[in-house]
């Protein structure tokens, strides 16, 4: 399975060419942000003890790829002085956490607050396991870069444009002569292409340009294409429904879109995603880092796709995604592992039904225990003679234009799980 780390643009008619805002504002749309690839590093091995760590505070959430939104729930604000069960006292914790954080990052003062307080916000428990996972993903995700610069973004933006245009059969020099307008920060538009830096800064113009657009009443597609951003490479719409089940702590003067692309607020949700859910994994951190890159529960949910192909004899991909899904909901057609489980129903003794009403839990802790997830395991391990694991890494490819080599869930996770290892180490 392929996943794309970025989001593509919107498609205009032909006629918005005689307009030069529309024709800027769709070809803008082609041009997306995502996570910036990483060196390589050796391959690292899950933590040896599988001892659960306290539990965070969970709540209904959704992920930060192609799943569904999950309705979200009322929950009491936090406290900020609120201790979580089973974590350090404040004062241990504050110290833990500075011995963790690297050594030479900037404003190391400000990364231990803002890391610190979300831990605090979300009611996640102070371990060195924890924290430890959170530095690795900024880590892995930005450098430590409050707001991470993309190298080359301009040329990226451009050439999806020239890509867009030759696609539309509209000329470049139309283009570029659309992009000389003025936008509200004095500079054209083409100016800001050109000196593109991070995923704030296109966010930023892409937001100046559909609101100008919106004000001359323009027939443009008002969705921005920028889907994650911050020093955890978030996505927006799971911190938008985050903070209507878990209200955001801090003051802001913007939207959350705009908070993503903080370092304050995109440390928060990036925790959030990553931590404040109830994972089957205990201190297989690897598992909770593929699930950060894949989906929540998709490396448990993997599992269970290699316990249906051993019972069908298939071999479907490893993706975590046991449903289809369209614009959020669930499909009507049937995914590969719906279908194997449909012909194995007589050998399971369930039906088709309540297969499916288990299958629709698959983002939630509560598969984990269904009857579906059940009895496929106690006859898969009688079939194969020995227990099978309830974690598998999802075998997914990720596309982007800033990737230029073969990148995978896998490699992710273990890059993460190495960086990982290595802020322990500093305990």
């Amino acid at each position: 399975m392929q996943r794309l780390a970025f989001a593509t643009g919107n498609h205009i008619s032909k006629r918005m060419l005689k307009t030069s805002l529309p024709l800027c504002a769709a070809l803008l749309l082609a041009a997306c942000a995502s996570t910036p690839p990483a060196p390589v590093a050796p391959d690292a091995s899950a933590p040896a003890s599988n001892t659960p760590l306290p539990t965070p505070t969970s709540i209904p959430s959704p992920t930060p790829t192609v799943q569904p939104t999950p309705t979200p729930v009322s929950s009491p604000k936090p406290a900020p002085s609120a201790r979580p069960a089973g974590s350090l006292g404040e004062a241990e914790a504050r110290a833990l956490l500075q011995r963790l954080l690297p050594a030479d990052i900037k404003d190391k003062t400000g990364w231990h607050a803002d890391i610190f307080d979300a831990f605090t916000a979300l009611k996640i428990p102070y371990t060195a396991e924890y924290f430890c996972a959170a530095n690795a993903i900024i880590e892995q995700e930005s450098s430590w870069q409050g707001d991470p610069v993309v190298p080359g973004l301009d040329r990226i933006v451009w050439r999806e444009i020239e890509e867009k245009a030759e696609r539309m059969k509209l000329p470049m020099v139309a283009v570029k002569t659309a992009l000389l307008k003025p936008s509200p920060d004095g500079r054209s538009y083409k100016a800001r292409i050109d000196s593109l830096r991070t995923e704030r800064e296109m966010n930023a113009l892409y937001q100046d340009l559909a609101r100008e657009a919106r004000s001359l009443g323009l027939p443009i597609a008002q969705k921005n294409p920028i889907r994650t951003g911050g020093p955890m490479q978030v996505s927006v719409a799971f911190a938008e429904s985050h903070s209507k089940a878990w209200p955001y702590p801090y003051a802001r003067k913007g939207t959350i879109r705009d908070e993503v692309f903080t370092r304050r607020g995109g440390s928060y949700f990036g925790i959030a995603i990553l931590l404040q859910y109830p994972a089957p994994y205990g201190r297989d951190m690897v598992y909770w880092f593929a699930d950060f890159n894949a989906g929540r529960y998709a490396s448990r949910n993997a599992a269970f796709q290699a316990a249906v192909n051993l019972l069908a004899g298939a071999s479907h991909d490893l993706d975590g995604d046991l449903l289809r899904y369209q614009g959020g909901e669930v499909s009507a057609t049937p995914s590969a592992t719906s279908r194997e489980l449909a012909r194995l129903a007589p050998r399971l003794g369930l039906s088709a039904p309540q297969m499916r009403a288990d299958l629709q839990q698959e983002k939630t802790a509560g598969f984990g225990s269904s009857q579906t997830w059940q009895k496929v395991f106690a006859l898969a391990e009688q079939q194969a003679g020995k227990p099978l694991p309830r974690a598998v890494i999802p075998q997914i490819n990720l596309k982007s234009p800033k990737i230029t080599r073969k990148l995978t869930t896998e490699w992710f996770a273990k890059r993460v799980d190495w960086r990982y290892q290595n802020c322990l180490a500093r305990r």
